[in-house]
């Protein structure tokens, strides 16, 4: 038979096409988000406060010696003194470490005099405490930054970036990631308003390593949120900055920029293939950061490979063709089971493919690994491996599902068969229906169940005949109907074997098996 004729008998099993089995990432990233530093995320006040260019000294001040009404009062005052202290006021309160009160600012109606100071460019201290004032309120929430976003502040900051005064540029630069970090919405009227040139111009200029560090993350934000995706023309524009980026030596910089290739490539396969484009560039250095000891640089560096894993076949391959397959047994096997999982993750998205690439997966001896992931990894590491396994008995041939059952798969799935995940039973449920699918070709079958029954599999099965599921209890069903609903065969003792040739494994050492045993 040849390659494809399999993949038409064996790919997804009848139940799922192939953009079910090649999963992308639809929930928001919410997890991942939780684990890095406090700089990397959305939004961020500043709230250093060391000396600037403009002698801006002073730690944040108590909430109970802010009087709202006293400094409306002297924002309103003609003496340029007064004004610039109750600027900096507010600065200072909103650059508390713990719940600033951006709420009682906002409500007291200080916001339109902070934009009107952040448009004195006459006097540059009062307009850096403005920018740094707006900058901490756009880092509240979404209501607090459109705020900031309906007083007309975006199209200001972005003529900001070219001022020549850095911290005042560097500051619209915090202000404009606030912003665009808020939501599609946000991010598409600062691209409107003309956002990324200046600050492409800036990422080429600057070597100052917070500057860089600022701007990386703006850029990030800038690619950030699927519903709706950047424009791909502003893609286009971001993604030359971005590769130059990854290659920087300060592994912040190098975390943000590997972000922002993650939300480019979780997206339809003309933006993954906008990234392949740069693969002689980028998959080298890839390859590199997978190997990183630096948990924050490998996660986003693992998320843009498992996300262009999800595109096409031709996508994929051009992972595999560039050997970054060689980094998954470790990753596997690292000491951070998030990244253990993810890892899974893009391998169930490689079993999901070609023949071929299955197969390309069990050259690098990743099946053992996916079933210790079975057997010990935590339950949401466990849910990936799972589906790396299904959509492995869904379009790999009988050599290759005979492998995935030498190495031990059946005793963890009937462990997981006591989920309460319906969905993850469901996924387990059709991996054993492929499997002894598979089996029955080659007339298997028995050896296949009594595996199932040694592992307390059937019981578990009956049992979820009786699952509130409508789904699980109809597979359960299927499964038991089909496969054990008679006991009339007689007992053959089942010891997986590899046989002389070294590649082919037999279920069984009867020898009255037919010739070739569970094999293709």
């Amino acid at each position: 038979m040849t390659e494809q004729g399999r993949i038409r008998n064996f790919k997804n099993g009848g139940k799922r096409d192939e953009e079910e089995n090649r999963r992308r990432r639809n929930e928001v990233n919410v997890e991942l988000r939780k684990a890095r530093k406090e700089d990397q995320l959305l939004k961020r006040r500043q709230v250093t406060e060391d000396e600037g260019d403009f002698g801006v000294t002073g730690g944040p001040v108590p909430t109970s010696t802010f009087n709202p009404a006293d400094i409306l009062s002297k924002l309103q005052s003609q003496d340029r003194d007064v004004q610039f202290a109750a600027v900096q006021a507010v600065r200072r309160i909103l650059s508390k470490e713990r719940q600033p009160p951006i709420e009682m600012v906002i409500n007291a109606g200080i916001v339109p005099h902070l934009m009107k100071y952040l448009q004195l460019s006459q006097d540059q201290k009062i307009q850096f405490e403005a920018a740094w004032a707006l900058t901490n309120i756009a880092s509240g929430s979404s209501e607090q930054t459109r705020v900031i976003v309906e007083s007309g502040s975006v199209p200001l900051f972005i003529e900001l970036l070219s001022s020549p005064q850095t911290n005042i540029c560097e500051q619209a630069v915090w202000a404009l990631g606030n912003i665009c970090g808020d939501g599609p919405e946000c991010r598409n009227l600062t691209i409107k308003c003309g956002i990324i040139p200046p600050l492409l111009i800036l990422a080429k200029q600057n070597s100052n390593i917070g500057f860089v560090r600022n701007i990386t993350w703006v850029l990030s934000n800038l690619c950030r949120n699927k519903t709706p995706p950047t424009p791909i023309d502003a893609v286009k524009q971001l993604l030359p900055v971005l590769i130059e980026l990854v290659y920087h030596e300060d592994k912040e910089v190098v975390t943000d920029a590997c972000w922002g290739l993650s939300y480019i490539t979780d997206g339809t396969e003309d933006r993954i293939q906008l990234v392949i484009d740069y693969r002689e560039k980028l998959f080298t250095r890839l390859d590199t950061l997978l190997k990183c000891s630096v948990v924050s640089v490998v996660t986003p560096a693992l998320r843009t490979v498992g996300n262009i894993v999800t595109g096409d076949d031709e996508q994929t391959q051009r992972v595999i063709d560039s050997g970054l397959l060689k980094n998954f047994p470790s990753l596997m096997q690292h000491h951070k089971m998030s990244i253990q999982k993810e890892a899974a993750w893009t391998i169930s998205n490689i079993t999901a493919g070609l023949v071929s690439q299955i197969q390309a997966v069990i050259d690098e001896g990743i099946v053992p690994l996916i079933v210790k992931i079975l057997t010990n990894g935590d339950f949401k590491a466990q849910k990936e491996a799972v589906w790396a396994v299904t959509n492995l008995t869904a379009g790999g041939t009988i050599e290759q599902i005979s492998l995935l059952v030498f190495c031990g798969v059946i005793p963890p799935l009937c462990d997981l068969l006591t989920s309460k995940d319906a969905d993850v039973l469901i996924v387990i449920l059709e991996a054993l229906a492929n499997i002894l699918k598979a089996a029955d070709t080659v007339n298997q079958t028995l050896d296949i169940c009594r595996l199932i029954e040694e592992a307390d599999g059937l019981d578990k099965i009956e049992q979820l005949q009786k699952h509130a599921s409508e789904n699980v209890y109809q597979m359960a069903l299927s499964i038991i109907d089909k496969y054990f609903s008679e006991d009339g065969s007689e007992e053959q003792a089942i010891v997986p074997q590899v046989s002389e040739q070294g590649n082919v494994y037999e279920f069984s050492a009867n020898s009255n098996l037919p010739s070739g045993g569970f094999s293709f």
